[in-house]
């Protein structure tokens, strides 16, 4: 039963924390998109008023201005649309799934001992730490003279997300490790909207409900951010789908390839952002896809010419007893699992042999399963599997 609990809050908190990213990076990409296609206002009254720039656009059968003030408008309208919600249910439920997940289920999900030998309260412990702390990291040199170079920002920026990259693949498995980054990632996102971009919004309002000149800094801080924020927005998109595609987080390199996927997926976004203002060179993308296709290439997994030995069904059928059927079986003995993980059940010669590109794949070339090697599969064990399939239509 509990494991049935375990598996609703985690499908609830998925969908929630789904749901609530749509909203909240469709409504960040529209406002770059809209801020970087603003025009000089046409009507010198609008100029006056205080209008910085405009645009027109039609959606939905119906044409719309949107006009942005250089500073704020002569008077507040009675409603006033605030953009929070979305960044801080996508936080919380984010951080609900990674408690639920990884922290609750660190002996499943996070801690791989051939990685690091961690009990759960450490491996929960330098989580929570490095989350928090790399947040402090960042709004420091945000506030620091480098936050004012933007090459030299992104430059520390780059350098400290490889740092991190490295140092979470020393210490947790390989799928745990790319959720940690992408938490970082994500809760500084979060982070500078709560701290930074709506209390800049707050003070500008304050200031014109008081007859006082907003300060333009407010405004300045709070584009620096939102702008860090889009560009962050692909790579912990990459790593909130990373637990599906083993070829990379189980890769010997993993931390060297969640670095291309970030590089590539900041360089996506750079040139959309540079698109809008009809300066995006396509060679951001060149780049990028160049970085993804050697990735590809480098972890392609190696053929084998020959077979020196002949392994049956029969040899490895215990191997797939002892090691996968704990998980993925009709009936899983496992208490973490009420069902087969992606309904793949390994309990008959029929469904083995169905089942062999993908039992060589996760056990042998990625070393993915058994997860977290929770039954413990040897080396021998692996190399086993490895000549049975190459030798089993020979």
């Amino acid at each position: 039963m509990e494991a049935f609990f375990f598996d609703w809050l985690n499908l609830l908190g998925r969908w929630v924390h789904f749901v609530t990213g749509i909203a909240w990076i469709g409504a960040s990409f529209y406002f770059i998109w809209l801020d970087n296609h603003l025009e000089i206002p046409k009507d010198l009254s609008d100029k006056e008023k205080g209008v910085g720039g405009e645009v027109w656009s039609v959606h939905g059968g119906g044409f719309y201005r949107a006009e942005k003030y250089q500073v704020a408008p002569d008077k507040l309208p009675e409603t006033l649309h605030w953009f929070k919600w979305e960044a801080y249910t996508t936080w919380l439920s984010g951080m609900f799934l990674l408690a639920l997940v990884y922290w609750y289920g660190a002996e499943i999900y996070l801690i791989d001992s051939s990685v690091a030998d961690l009990s759960q309260l450490s491996a929960v412990g330098i989580s929570v730490f490095t989350i928090a702390g790399s947040w402090i990291v960042y709004d420091a040199l945000c506030k620091s003279r480098l936050g004012q170079s933007e090459t030299a920002f992104g430059a520390v920026l780059f350098a400290f997300s490889v740092l991190l990259a490295w140092g979470f693949c020393q210490l947790y498995s390989g799928r745990g490790a790319y959720i940690h980054f992408g938490a970082v990632l994500g809760t500084i996102m979060v982070a500078n909207v709560y701290f930074v971009i709506i209390p800049g919004q707050r003070r500008m309002v304050e200031a014109f409900e008081s007859q006082i000149e907003p300060n333009p800094a407010d405004g300045i801080r709070a584009k620096q951010r939102s702008v860090h924020n889009t560009y962050l927005t692909l790579p912990v998109l990459f790593t909130m789908t990373s637990n599906h595609y083993a070829l990379t987080y189980s890769h010997q390199y993993n931390w060297l390839i969640l670095v291309a996927f970030t590089l590539a997926g900041a360089l996506i976004r750079v040139w959309f952002v540079a698109r809008h203002k009809k300066k995006g060179s396509p060679l951001l993308i060149v780049i990028a896809l160049a970085i993804l296709l050697a990735v590809a290439f480098s972890i392609m997994p190696k053929s084998r010419a020959t077979v020196a030995a002949q392994v049956t069904l029969d040899t490895i059928r215990p191997v797939i007893r002892s090691r996968c059927t704990v998980c993925h079986s009709k009936s899983p003995s496992h208490i973490a699992f009420p069902v087969a993980p992606l309904g793949i059940m390994l309990d008959t010669d029929t469904q083995i042999l169905a089942e062999a590109d993908r039992i060589h794949q996760q056990t042998v070339v990625f070393k993915a399963m058994p997860i977290g090697n929770l039954t413990v599969m040897n080396e021998s064990e692996r190399a086993l599997i490895d000549t049975w399939y190459f030798s089993r239509n020979e």
